[in-house]
């Protein structure tokens, strides 16, 4: 399994990681605690969350 971050995150370490897992599912994980939980995410649910960050959704 392939983690990434974005390349906007910068070097203060703050950052989530996401990596593709079986059957399409999206893991997401803390940086600094790799060893940590993962979130899990369904291809449905990871579609909606992107498709709600790009339509300015979660901006305050």
């Amino acid at each position: 399994m392939i983690w990434k971050k974005s390349v906007r995150s910068g070097t203060n370490g703050n950052c989530v990681e996401v990596a593709a897992l079986n059957g399409g599912h999206v893991g997401v994980r803390d940086s600094k605690d790799r060893s940590g939980p993962v979130l899990t995410f369904t291809p449905g649910e990871w579609s909606a969350f992107v498709a709600g960050v790009r339509d300015g959704e979660f901006d305050l």
